[in-house]
């Protein structure tokens, strides 16, 4: 059933539309220059597309937070999105005073440009409502000039800002096409997955991974989870295995007799869909040492899974119908401890599967090991992606959803 409008929903010619976006860029911190432009490159298709339909397009976007190193303005920003579309996307110092105004009542259809970076504003990252955030000068002032406002910033749909929700109460809306894609594919892994659906999660946060892992298999949306890194070194703990003391120094930073407890109790409850390492690989003074889990403790910290888990986890892998990865199998960064994280990655490719990733070490990873354009879909969203993981409810997406009721309710 539709619950908000996208794109196709407007006749957007001569319309001006505000772009919400995410493109909080990676920073070189020695020069304050863009080191890495995806999320910029992931916007395009809809800002192309609103351009090419000759809408009217004011961008607002952030980057970083006041006080932070990657706090700065957005004209660099401006100036690649200018070399993607091919046309200038003129930076707008201004975000709603009679600049930004005089600039948008400027505009002629099919041009766009880009105002300052909207956390300049003490109000935007309040965690207000909907309706609350509204009445800020920033919605109030845009919307009196705008027709449509399209949210494409997956990255922050967790975050109820006040440029992120407050332009659905008073203006008609849109998902962009970046977050449709987003909601599509997630819902294709998390509603409607092709049989067997096999999650693997891994990296270095686990506290999160015992609630994920709680939630899929209830729900019966996961018919196997593959745990790799610290989840699998947590579970393996939590199962009576003694990881060694560097292996367990590293976990103590996140675990709690808490975490441990529900982990116990899923291993109980729900144990033969939890796929755990037979063996691990470990750091010997810069050498790769592999162990069998029976094996253990041992001094050497553990940074990967060794050769039969993967024999055993590709097995799996490869009769999936849906497969979802987030989080590496161990150190990928070092070559030496990339074995696991780039098997993974290629026996999910190789599956035939529909495979989506998530996480920035997990695209990285596939982009390193050149399997990135044969994934699916790779999703851009960070704790966006950890939210809709747990089920909870994204301020975005809701807002989006009340947009569409208004508009529907006034047919």
């Amino acid at each position: 059933m539709k619950e908000f409008n996208t794109l196709d929903d407007f006749d957007l010619g001569g319309m001006t539309v505000i772009l919400r976006v995410d493109i909080n860029c990676p920073l070189r911190q020695e020069t304050m220059t863009i080191g890495d432009d995806n999320r910029i490159k992931q916007i395009m298709p809809t800002l192309k597309e609103l351009v090419e339909k000759k809408a009217k397009v004011v961008i607002i976007a952030h980057q970083g937070r006041p006080g932070d190193w990657d706090y700065c303005a957005l004209d660099q920003h401006a100036q690649i999105i200018t070399q993607y579309l091919g046309q200038e996307v003129r930076y707008v110092d201004d975000l709603y005073g009679d600049e930004a105004l005089a600039a948008i009542r400027n505009m002629s259809p099919g041009q766009a440009i880009m105002l300052k970076n909207v956390r300049e504003l003490s109000c935007e990252q309040d965690k207000k409502s909907m309706d609350e955030h509204s009445q800020e000068e920033l919605v109030q002032r845009l919307a009196s000039v705008a027709d449509l406002y399209v949210s494409d910033a997956f990255g922050a749909a967790h975050r109820s800002h006040c440029s992120l929700v407050g332009f659905q109460a008073v203006l008609p809306s849109a998902a962009g096409r970046l977050m449709e894609r987003e909601l599509n594919a997630l819902c294709s892994v998390f509603e409607e997955p092709s049989r067997p659906c096999v999650f693997i999660l891994g990296g270095s946060k686990f506290a999160d991974s015992i609630k994920v892992i709680d939630r899929i298999l209830t729900k019966h949306i996961a018919d196997f989870v593959i745990l790799v890194g610290l989840s699998a070194n947590a579970f393996l703990k939590a199962r009576g295995v003694d990881l060694g003391q560097d292996s367990e120094e590293i976990l103590s930073k996140e675990f709690t007799s808490e975490n441990l407890a529900a982990a116990k109790n899923l291993i109980r409850d729900k144990g033969e869909r939890i796929l755990l390492p037979l063996d691990v690989a470990l750091d010997q003074d810069g050498v790769r040492l592999e162990l069998l889990v029976g094996d253990l403790p041992n001094d050497y910290p553990i940074y990967d899974i060794g050769p039969r888990s993967i024999e055993k986890f590709s097995k799996v892998i490869a009769n999936a119908g849906t497969v979802f990865m987030s989080g590496p199998a161990g150190v990928f960064e070092r070559e030496e401890f990339a074995t696991g994280t780039r098997a993974l990655l290629q026996a999910a490719v190789d599956s035939g599967a529909y495979t989506v990733i998530g996480g920035g070490h997990t695209v990285s990873a596939a982009e390193r090991f050149g399997l990135f354009s044969r994934i699916s879909y790779v999703s851009t969203g960070g704790g966006a992606l950890e939210t809709y993981l747990l089920g909870r409810t994204m301020p975005v997406v809701e807002a989006l959803k009340v947009a569409y009721k208004r508009e529907q309710a006034k047919k």
